[in-house]
């Protein structure tokens, strides 16, 4: 009876471990420090370079199928928005501000395919760095040590301001919008995506979505999470915007990726054994909020909000 039993007691003990490791590594927010503290060592550690290559958010899935290579659906999700949001009407040469840019994988597309004048922030001096390491001397991109909240350029310095998944980590949503439109030139083009709550005034998270919630702030150094409809109502409402803002929800587009980005540690597992043994656990570690992610967009509790508007 005992030997019967001992695998699942394994099995326990070391779901227990894993628990007990999510938890106590978990990446609060505190402030823009930590932020920035907790993409140093994602970046330093090269690990989801390793296995999502140079694009650190979603891929598209045109069917809402995993039929396209993970990779090539993140790059495809760069033209898709460039497309739905406009900026292939933009002539070569605009000049682009990649808002959270990471190490710098969209800001390379945007300047290779469309001809974009490309400068990308980030807070984090990792992936500054790593991003000059990655970029070709021939591309028109350049990154800096930046706080999204507080921009250090002049009014109407861009024809167009991008952003992919970097809303959630701003504390303060109302600046964060007051910045992009302000460094914005009038008839310039605002192209962002975010992850977004739904709408939870109007519809109450239950106790369990509450635990849920908590723990996607908790786990990847996100403040708080706002509605589409919310974040659509702060641009609408800015002094610099001209005022039609269009949102929509590519939860079908984008879900299959939180599968993927699991899956592809099996399809490439030398991207971390070549780490060593410390990346084993370290992307174990990731497994349980990317599970819960995946639940939280697929139940519509959370939903991947894609914006464009006017300057």
């Amino acid at each position: 009876m005992l030997e019967l039993l001992l695998p699942f007691f394994l099995l326990g003990l070391f779901l227990l471990i894993l628990f007990i490791i999510w938890r106590i590594n978990a990446r609060k927010y505190i402030s823009s420090g930590t932020v920035a503290s907790a993409y140093d060592a994602w970046t330093q550690d090269r690990l989801l370079e390793r296995l999502w290559g140079e694009h650190i958010h979603l891929g598209f899935y045109p069917t809402g199928n995993r039929s396209i290579d993970f990779r090539e659906a993140k790059e495809k999700f760069v033209h898709e928005l460039v497309k739905w949001s406009g900026l292939d009407k933009l002539p070569k040469g605009s000049r682009i501000l990649d808002l959270g840019c990471g190490i710098g994988g969209s800001s390379r597309i945007l300047s290779k395919y469309y001809g974009f004048n490309v400068t990308g922030i980030t807070i984090s001096p990792a992936q500054v760095k790593r991003a000059r390491e990655l970029t070709p001397s021939g591309l028109n991109c350049n990154f800096q040590v930046m706080d999204a909240l507080d921009l250090k350029f002049e009014d109407g310095s861009f024809d167009a301001i991008w952003s992919v998944e970097a809303g959630a980590h701003m504390n303060d949503k109302n600046k964060f919008a007051d910045e992009m439109l302000r460094t914005l030139r009038p008839g310039g083009y605002l192209a962002l995506a975010d992850w977004n709550s739904r709408d939870l005034r109007d519809h109450p998270p239950s106790f369990f979505e509450r635990l849920v919630l908590k723990q996607l702030l908790e786990q990847w150094v996100h403040p708080n999470f706002i509605s589409i409809n919310e974040f659509s109502n702060i641009l609408r409402n800015n002094q610099n915007s001209a005022g039609r803002v269009i949102s929509e929800c590519w939860n079908s587009y984008t879900n299959p990726s939180w599968y993927d980005s699991i899956i592809e540690g099996f399809r490439r597992p030398f991207a971390i054994l070549s780490l060593g043994p410390l990346a084993i656990v370290k992307s174990i570690r990731e497994i349980p909020t990317i599970l819960l992610m995946n639940w939280a967009f697929r139940k519509g509790l959370m939903e991947f909000g894609v914006f464009k508007c006017r300057g």
